[in-house]
This record gives structure tokens, sequence and C-alpha cells, in this order.
């Protein structure tokens, strides 16, 4: 096995585009315009729905992961390396999840969902920042950020010093042995 099943290489590819959409332009923007301010509620419902597919489509990655045969681990020619790059693969499953876990203790502590989908007419908070949701989601944003950093360092080290072109892994292609 040489490649990871499409469907896999798909949702990678989707997922990694909306994950750092969603932390490099969403949150931020987000976090900077005033809760008063009327497009503000356009914003958190696009993030609100952005950051609700990213979980579904993870959930199909992780089922898809656990079912399907994948190629063996990469050897990056270091064993602490490599138990490293299987624990940072698993993080980023960890920390996304955490990421949809945290925007929805923030929905549900702010009551967002009637607010922003129901048509309440109820007023955004004052400030997220005072619930501990909030405060869970820069945190995970952060170590999701320094994460990915390290994916890509990884691939670097693989693409320019292994010289092994492991992404081809990751791309379509025949999956034979």
């Amino acid at each position: 096995m040489k490649r990871y099943h499409p469907l896999l290489v798909s949702i990678h590819w989707i997922v990694a585009f909306m994950v750092l959409v969603a932390l490099l332009i969403g949150g931020p923007s987000l976090a900077d315009m005033e809760n008063s301010d009327p497009d503000k509620m356009f914003g958190l419902k696009g993030h609100m729905i952005w950051g609700i597919v990213i979980g579904t489509l993870m959930v199909v990655r992780l089922v898809t992961r656990l079912t399907k045969e994948t190629p063996p681990h990469a050897d990056a020619g270091n064993a602490a390396l490599n138990s490293g790059a299987k624990a940072a693969h698993w993080g980023l499953y960890l920390l996304v999840f955490a990421m949809v876990g945290s925007g929805l203790g923030i929905a549900m502590s702010a009551g967002l969902f009637p607010i922003a989908f129901g048509g309440s007419g109820t007023p955004l908070p004052a400030n997220f920042d005072a619930f501990t949701a909030r405060t869970a989601h820069g945190l995970i944003a952060n170590l999701l950020l320094l994460l990915i950093a390290l994916h890509l360092a990884g691939w670097a080290y693989h693409q320019f010093i292994r010289k092994d072109h492991l992404i081809s892994r990751m791309w379509f292609g025949k999956r034979a042995k």
C-alpha cells in the first residue's frame, strides 16, 4: 500500500484548508470585532457552520482512517522522530475535535444557536471572554497552530532532507503495493 484511501486524501486537504481559514482568518477577525457590531452575526454564523462542517468531516475521516487499509508508518530514520510523528498525527485529530467541542461549548454557554439561527432577537453577550469555553478555544487554537507548524516541518524534513517524497502518499493515484 503506497497511498492513503482517496476519501482520506480528499478530506485531508479539504479539512487542512478549512482549519487554516478558520484559524488564520475566521477566528482573529471575529475576535477583533465588537459583539455589538451588526456584521459580527454574519461572521459568527459562518464560523459556526464552518466549524460544524470541519467536525463532521473529521468524524468521517477518522472512521475512514480506522476502517480502511493505510500505508505503513513513515520512517524518519530515528525512533524518537517516528514516535513523535505518530503522536503528532493523533494530536491533530485530538486538537481539531477539541476545537470543535470548545466552539460548541461557547455556542451552548452563550445561547448562540437560537440567536444566530433561530431568530430569537436576543443580542449577543457583551463579551465571549466570560465563558470558560472561549478561553479553551483560544488556547486550543494556539496549540493547533503549533502542531500544524510541526506537521509542516515534518513534511519539509521528508521532502528536502530525506527526499523520500512522502507527500505522494497523501495524494491521488494508484494504491497498489
